[in-house]
């Protein structure tokens, strides 16, 4: 038995924080956790289970206890407007958000007791091709390096940022996507310089090679079946323990494309199958087993892996509405 959480959004029908069970191919929902709402993003504190999680519209970051029905410890501003992602420091001591609204990426600093306050931020400035999408920046998604530093992908200005301290004085590009792709989430390779990053406007998965300060793309490939024209965006990643296999969904097409990595780390298609619903927002590989949550409809889909590495058809799915964040409790 697995036991985890499942964020939604209220404006979809979500009536908090569900806590969810995996059993025997199986999913169910317990009843919600009134009063954490629009849970977009979270992680959990490593050696407990306490979780920092973003409440998106209400712009905070809130420390809730998975021991103590996942009552609020503290609450804070998240540095900006409609955070999304969140990324702990290796040593634990800071805490870095994504803004999405706002387009800021703020450090909160982490006390002894384990609770955020704020820190610093960084705001980029510009705009991309897409006067919908991209007006202004995005920051969309955060994570630390092997090296130490923070990087942070920014969809509005078609960026991938990095900071070399907690601080924030300066932002370095350690990427420049093409004009209009809006880079929208990155996944380090477990053992090698690689990362991979997808662009949400461009429907596309980049190699990018990171043994230096300046990535260097590898290869670009498309997170869609050969010959679909359908509107698509695309959407999560998730990337295998040892490095073999990667997935990725497409919003509007709404599928997961699977993606085989080479002992380089190099990226070929290896397949695509139906999410189980509309507008797969969230991934999470538990085993193997993967779990998809859908924004628009069809809640949290369980898609059981083959041998091959390739996702199978639904075997279950749970009524989680507007799903957005998937955690493992135990």
């Amino acid at each position: 038995m697995i036991r985890l959480i499942a964020g939604g959004y209220e404006e979809a029908g979500a009536a908090g924080l569900y806590p969810l069970v995996l059993e025997a191919g199986s999913l169910r929902v317990e009843p919600p956790v009134a009063g954490i709402n629009n849970v977009s993003g979270g992680l959990r504190v490593p050696g407990t289970n306490r979780w920092y999680v973003v409440e998106e519209r209400a712009g905070r970051v809130l420390l809730i206890d998975g021991d103590g029905g996942w009552q609020v410890i503290a609450a804070g501003e998240s540095g900006g407007d409609g955070p999304c992602h969140l990324a702990l420091a290796p040593d634990g001591r800071a805490l870095a958000a994504a803004n999405y609204d706002s387009g800021d990426v703020a450090v909160l600093t982490i006390g002894e007791d384990g609770l955020p306050s704020r820190s610093s931020a960084h705001r980029a400035v510009g705009s991309g091709l897409d006067a919908e999408r991209q007006g202004g920046p995005h920051a969309h998604w955060v994570g630390y390096g092997r090296d130490g530093r923070l990087y942070a992908t920014d969809l509005g200005v078609d960026r991938v940022l990095a900071f070399a301290d907690a601080h924030m004085a300066e932002a370095s590009v350690a990427f420049a996507a093409p004009a209009g792709s809006g880079p929208r989430q990155i996944a380090f390779h477990p053992v090698l310089p690689r990362a991979y990053l997808v662009s949400e406007l461009a429907s596309t998965l980049t190699v990018l090679d990171c043994s230096a300060e300046q990535w260097r793309a590898v290869a670009t490939l498309s997170t869609l079946p050969a010959g679909i024209r359908t509107e698509s965006l695309g959407g999560a990643m998730a990337i295998d323990a040892v490095g073999t296999r990667l997935y990725v969904t497409n919003r509007g097409h709404d599928s997961v494309a699977t993606f085989a990595l080479d002992r380089r780390g190099d990226a070929a298609v290896h397949g695509h199958v139906s999410s189980g619903g509309r507008s797969p927002r969230y991934l999470l590989l538990c085993g193997d087993q993967l779990l998809v949550a859908h924004e628009q409809a069809g809640g949290v889909t369980l898609l059981p892996i083959g041998a091959d590495g390739l996702p199978q058809t639904v075997i279950a799915r749970a009524d989680v509405p507007g799903a957005a964040f998937l955690g493992v409790v135990d």
